[in-house]
C-alpha cells in the first residue's frame, strides 16, 4: 500500500485521492491503532476549516469512529492550532483536523494529533495505514458523538492571553483568506483593543485561499495602504500561520517574524540555549541576523513537524519557516498564526515601534521560488542532469547566494528556490534550473 500521509498529514483532491469512503475507514483505523496505544476505547476531538467538503469527510470521519468503538467530539469550524490547544486541555487521546491548510478549494485533508496536542508521530500513521491496508476489525456501533462541552478551555482567551501589551491604537488589517480565521482572528485583534478592517473573512469555502491570505500576501499589503493601517496580517486556510504588512505596504515574512521574536526573546533571557530553529528555505539575511545579535540558528527540514522535532530534540523556545508557521513552545505545541500575529504586533506596540521598524532587524536577500509539476517527485533524488545544473548554479554564484531544490510533502510539486544579491540574478538561475527540473520530470 502506497503512504497516505505526506508531510503534513493526508492531503489531495476530494472525491479522487481522499474519498468519504477512505475518510470512513481512516476514522476506524485510528481508533483501533489509538485503543490499543492507550488500552481503552479513545474520544478523538474533530475540527474542520470552511471548505465545502469538509462536511461529507467530517461526517464519514465520525460513521468509522463510532462504528469501531470510539467517541467523537465535534468542535465545527476551527482553527488547526485550536483543536492542538483543546485535546490537552480536555484530557483526552487524539485530535483531528480537516483541512488542506494553503491548498486550493478542490482538495482537503486530515491530520492527527495526540494527546499532547503534538503532531502524531511517524510510527502511529505508519500503523493506522497497515490497519487499513489489513482490512479493518469489525462494525460495533457503540461509540458516541457529542458536541464540545461548554466548559472547554477558551481557546480565543489563550491566545489573547500571550500579548506583550494592547493594540490601542493600531489599526490592522486583517486576511482569513475565507478560512478558519474567519470566526477568529479578527475577534482577538479586537479583543487586544485594535480598529480592525477584516477581508476575505466571509467563510466561504468555495473561496478559501483564492487570491487572498498567506498565499497571496500582497492582497493584505495593498488593504493597509488603502485603509491606512499600521499593518495587515495574512492568515491561510486553516490559520496555523501569519504573513504581515508593514505601513508603507511591504510584505513581512516568517523569517523576519522568526529573527525579530528571536532577539526579543534573547533580551528577555526566554529563548533557551539562545538558540533558534528555522529551516532550510531561511533567507541568508536570517542567518546574518542571528550571528550579529548571538543567536545559534539549527536547521530543519521545510516543514512545521520537523521544526518542532528539532526544538523538542534540543530543548529549544522557538522556531518556525519563511512561510509564517512560527512554533513558540511555551504557548502551542504547533505553529499558531493567531498566536504568532499577537506576538509580532504586540512586541512591535511594546517597543513602541512600527511594524516595518520590527521587522529591519534583518536584511532580507532576494529569493526566487517556481513550483514545478512533475508526474513523480520520487524521481528526483535519482534526476542527475538535475542536481548537475544545481551543482553548476551554485558554482556560478561562488559564495553569493545559494541554490535548493526539493520535492512538496503535500503536492506534486518540485520546489526550485535560488538565493542571490540580486532579483535579476536570482530569476535567471532558478527559470533555467526550473525548465531542467520540467524536461526531466513532467514526464
Amino acid at each position: 500500500m502506497a503512504r497516505l500521509f505526506g508531510t503534513d498529514g493526508i492531503r489531495g483532491t476530494y472525491g479522487r485521492d481522499l474519498t468519504p469512503e477512505l475518510t470512513r475507514e481512516l476514522g476506524g483505523a485510528a481508533v483501533r491503532v489509538l485503543a490499543r496505544a492507550h488500552d481503552r476505547p479513545p474520544t478523538l476531538l474533530i475540527g474542520r476549516d470552511t471548505r465545502p467538503s469538509g462536511r461529507a469527510l467530517e461526517d464519514a470521519l465520525v460513521q468509522g469512529i463510532v462504528e469501531a468503538g470510539g467517541d467523537a467530539v465535534l468542535a465545527g469550524v476551527v482553527p488547526t492550532p485550536a483543536v492542538a490547544f483543546l485535546v490537552p486541555g480536555l484530557g483526552i487521546e487524539s485530535g483531528i483536523v480537516i483541512s488542506a491548510s494553503h491548498n486550493q478549494p478542490q482538495d482537503n485533508g486530515i491530520k492527527f494529533f495526540d494527546g499532547r496536542g503534538f503532531k502524531l508521530s511517524d510510527q502511529l500513521e505508519r500503523q493506522i495505514e497497515d490497519e487499513i491496508a489489513a482490512g479493518g476489525g469489525a462494525r460495533i456501533p457503540q461509540g458516541e458523538v457529542r458536541a464540545l462541552p461548554p466548559d472547554a478551555p477558551g481557546y480565543l482567551d489563550h491566545v489573547v492571553g500571550v500579548a506583550d501589551r494592547s493594540l490601542e491604537g493600531m489599526r490592522v488589517v486583517v486576511d482569513c483568506a475565507n478560512g478558519a480565521a474567519s470566526a477568529f482572528a479578527p475577534d482577538v485583534m479586537r479583543k487586544l483593543g485594535a480598529d480592525v478592517v477584516a477581508i476575505n473573512a466571509e467563510a466561504d469555502g468555495s473561496r478559501i485561499n483564492v487570491g487572498s491570505g498567506a498565499l497571496h500576501p500582497e492582497v493584505v499589503a495593498v488593504a493597509v495602504v488603502e485603509h491606512g493601517a499600521h499593518a495587515g496580517v495574512a492568515h491561510d486556510g486553516d490559520a496555523d500561520r501569519a504573513l504581515f504588512a508593514d505601513e508603507e505596504g511591504r510584505v513581512v515574512d516568517g523569517d523576519q517574524v522568526l529573527a525579530a521574536c528571536a532577539i526579543e526573546m534573547k533580551d528577555r533571557g526566554t529563548l533557551t540555549r539562545d538558540t533558534v530553529v528555522a529551516t532550510v528555505m531561511a533567507n541568508t539575511g536570517f542567518h546574518r541576523a542571528m550571528d550579529e545579535h548571538g543567536i545559534g540558528v539549527l536547521s530543519a527540514a521545510v516543514g512545521d513537524r520537523y521544526v518542532l522535532e528539532r526544538m523538542l530534540e534540543h530543548d529549544l523556545a522557538l522556531g518556525g519557516e519563511q512561510s509564517g508557521h512560527v512554533i513558540f513552545l511555551d504557548h502551542a505545541t504547533t505553529g499558531d498564526g493567531l498566536i504568532t500575529a499577537v506576538r509580532f504586533l504586540s512586541l512591535a506596540a511594546a517597543r513602541d515601534v512600527s511594524v516595518g521598524e520590527l521587522a529591519s532587524v534583518m536584511r532580507r536577500f532576494p529569493q526566487v521560488l517556481i513550483n514545478v509539476e512533475v508526474a513523480d517527485t520520487e524521481r528526483l533524488s535519482g534526476a542527475e542532469e538535475v542536481w548537475e545544473a544545481v551543482r553548476a548554479g551554485e558554482a556560478q554564484l561562488d559564495g553569493t547566494g545559494r541554490v535548493l531544490v526539493r520535492a512538496s510533502g503535500t503536492e506534486p510539486l518540485v520546489r526550485v528556490m535560488v538565493e542571490a544579491e540580486t532579483e535579476e540574478v536570482a530569476r535567471g538561475h532558478a527559470e533555467a534550473l526550473a525548465g531542467i527540473v520540467a524536461r526531466e520530470l513532467a514526464r
